[in-house]
């Protein structure tokens, strides 16, 4: 316990799935954490799940991580509220079923909003609050659609590249300007979520595809806990890099 004991966290698309997960391991250990999300509704219900669970630990803010003004009223709201912010975790996301051909340009500019745009946004706005509160981590949710073909997820894989690229330009950027900030990207196969079990249903499949494979489906909790990993000052030394979490599926 304590792993992140004294640290102030937002986790974007937290009212279920990953970022729920992420939030509360978090908060067992020991952080301050705002959960945010664009459902209200269901972002207050998973504040107080984990608050039941480790009472006081956590808060809901609602956020449109497409709205910069809403990113920018979010993170003062939690320095003022914490007083400071040291952990960002970029996990907002949405999964769309359509090939290069078939994707059209509003989905695609919608796709990279809410996955690309917000990561810029999110970075952007934290990183003079994390460099005023003396450093921290800023942990990029991306996935293996940026080592693999997908072309049933074009608009996705397209965003979660973007994502890729931008972590390496952050974590150089703070380095050099001796922010005391690390920011890593996190790349998960098939997890067990509800957006996995939505966009297997759009292909006309059911999870039992990734059940019987070799490297199976992971469960979020395989997830969250690198995140509390990167998190936490264990990882003092890795930064800028990408961490896989698939059970060697990319390397099959």
């Amino acid at each position: 316990m304590g792993r992140v004991t004294g640290k102030v966290a937002i986790v974007t698309g937290a009212a279920g799935g990953l970022g729920h997960e992420d939030a509360r391991v978090l908060a067992s250990e020991g952080a301050k954490v705002v959960i945010t999300d664009i459902n209200e509704e269901a972002g207050r219900r998973g504040a107080a799940d984990i608050n039941r669970q480790f009472p006081g630990s956590t808060v809901f803010m609602k956020l449109d991580v497409r709205d910069e003004a809403a990113w920018v009223a979010v993170i003062a709201a939690t320095v003022k509220q914490f007083g400071g912010l040291n952990i960002l975790v970029n996990n907002a996301g949405v999964v769309l079923v359509a090939t290069p051909e078939s994707t059209t340009l509003e989905q695609f500019r919608f796709v990279n909003a809410v996955m690309s745009e917000s990561v810029f946004l999110g970075c952007k706005h934290a990183m003079p609050a994390m460099h005023a509160s003396g450093g921290g981590s800023i942990i990029n949710m991306c996935s293996t659609a940026t080592h693999m073909g997908y072309p049933v997820f074009f608009a996705y894989s397209a965003a979660k590249g973007a994502v890729r690229a931008m972590t390496k330009s952050i974590a150089i950027h703070c380095q050099m300007n001796k922010y005391n900030i690390r920011c890593n990207s996190l790349h998960p196969g098939a997890i067990d979520t509800a957006m996995i079990a939505q966009a297997n249903k759009e292909l006309g499949m059911d999870n039992s595809v990734h059940e019987s494979a070799p490297w199976g489906l992971g469960k979020p909790a395989d997830v969250a806990n690198t995140v509390l990993f990167l998190a936490s000052d264990e990882s003092r030394f890795i930064n800028g890099t990408e961490i896989v979490i698939d059970n060697a599926l990319t390397i099959q």
